[in-house]
């Protein structure tokens, strides 16, 4: 390895380190994962260095790991077989916005957040919004989607066109800056979602939306979690085009009760927010009303004031990290499931049983409005018992998704913590996967471990 280093030394400088500090903090994640450091940490500042970088690695049969912001959640940015992290907090820089053709291109290591103000003037905005401050780059390896995607999908629709360095160091562009195209196989899809197994992002072309002329968010509460998602459903199958639903269970409720001094009834609640003209959003609000109404809902309680909206998101956003102050000496583990919207319910429902049974905290939140939650499972970490109850309360929601007819993960992505279930998700569709990979990465360099069977 060390010719690789010396390699690496000669074109980055500083910039390429084997540093204990940065190597620890590149072996750190958000997962319930032990820390996995890489052998050393580049940071390049150009697509022609993240080249020159994976060449290097190729030479010498050395792992690429590619590096965002460090906020996922089933262990993608570690190095379990060593290697090399690329860091790319360096390449963060929005290199145009068209406002006409309402796109960005942005470098990966811009943040969502940093885009959006940027492009505070335009009056356009980038929709999704994970709930971490994640980066582009990395929000498109995994295909991230968040509390907007009822109504603005995931980063899939959002990805017009990529740049993108393969295992050789060739540079591949996909896609262009038109709104459609009907010319050979879709290559940003592939690699929207790959999780850095086939390649690095090293550019984004991404499509915008227009602000909103009136947004309204509210909470309503409900006596029960049944009502709470048959009203999901009920709003879903309506039309009513909402650009957020939440939902949050009542131990939740407790926890933002207490860490944020809201005085929310211990009950399951959904939290929500309407899009559109000043009068589209009442006519939103009004229509939603009804259904709640006829559900057993309470009144709402209405942020409408910009401040009390990003007061109310950002409680939802922090919310592991509110649950994790709530039990400080838990071993967390944190997952999720997307079901069809029909199947919601049932999946809500039979998971919150299991978890009551099972004595473990457990609270439940999530993205109901396309059929994604999850669940975040406090064992003590101290009592073995309990972490292995916690292991197969979240095996048995992977099952149960498969087995109603949905996926393993509608958020997260598979990473190490989910390889166990894409055979059964995808069966030969699977081998499919691994044969590309194959012929884009011969030699398995691009965050092994990762997403697809082994060798």
């Amino acid at each position: 390895m060390q010719a690789a280093y010396d390699a690496l030394h000669t074109l980055l400088g500083e910039r390429f380190t084997t540093g204990a500090s940065d190597r620890a903090l590149h072996g750190q994640s958000e997962s319930h994962f032990v820390d996995m450091p890489p052998d050393g940490v580049a940071y390049p500042e150009t697509t022609a260095e993240v080249a020159a970088i994976v060449s290097i690695c190729a030479a010498h049969d050395l792992p690429v790991i590619g590096w965002g912001a460090g906020t996922s959640l089933e262990g993608h940015a570690l190095a379990p077989h060593g290697g090399i992290t690329v860091d790319f907090s360096r390449m963060n820089a929005v290199l145009q916005v068209s406002a006409e053709d309402m796109l960005a291109v942005v470098q990966p290591g811009v943040t969502r957040e940093a885009l959006n103000t940027e492009l505070r003037a335009t009056g356009l905005f980038f929709p999704v919004d994970p709930g971490a401050n994640a980066s582009l780059g990395g929000m498109a390896s995994t295909r991230a989607s968040g509390t907007t995607a009822v109504r603005y999908g995931t980063m899939r629709p959002n990805v017009l066109a990529l740049e993108v360095v393969l295992a050789d160091g060739r540079i591949v562009r996909t896609g262009t800056c038109a709104p459609k195209s009907s010319t050979g196989y879709d290559l940003t899809g592939l690699f929207v979602g790959a999780e850095g197994t086939l390649g690095l992002i090293t550019e984004l072309t991404l499509r915008l939306q227009g602000q909103p002329d009136g947004i309204s968010a509210a909470v309503c509460a409900f006596d029960d979690m049944d009502a709470a998602t048959q009203t999901v459903i009920m709003t879903i199958q309506s039309g009513i085009p909402m650009a957020r639903i939440e939902f949050i269970d009542a131990a939740f409720v407790r926890i933002f009760n207490a860490r944020h001094g809201t005085d929310m009834p211990e009950k399951p609640h959904l939290m929500v927010e309407f899009h559109g003209s000043a009068e589209g959003v009442r006519e939103q609000a009004a229509s939603f009303g009804d259904i709640v109404a006829d559900m057993g809902g309470s009144a709402f309680q209405w942020a409408e004031d910009p401040q009390d909206r990003a007061r109310l998101w950002s409680m939802r956003h922090n919310a592991y990290y509110a649950a994790r102050a709530a039990w400080p000496n838990a071993y967390a583990i944190t997952t999720d499931v997307c079901v069809p919207i029909s199947k919601l319910a049932q999946a809500v429902r039979e998971t919150a049983d299991e978890i009551a049974a099972s004595g473990i905290p457990g609270p439940i939140l999530g993205h109901v409005g396309d059929g994604n939650f999850h669940v975040l499972l406090l064992p003590d970490r101290e009592d073995d018992d309990q972490i292995a109850t916690a292991g197969a309360l979240a095996h048995a929601m992977a099952e149960r998704a498969l087995r109603l007819g949905g996926t393993v993960s509608g958020e997260h992505g598979i990473g190490m913590g989910k390889l166990k279930y894409m055979d059964r998700e995808h069966g030969a569709g699977w081998d499919v996967m691994t044969s590309l990979k194959a012929a884009l990465d011969p030699k398995g360099i691009m965050n092994p471990g990762k997403l697809l069977r082994q060798p």
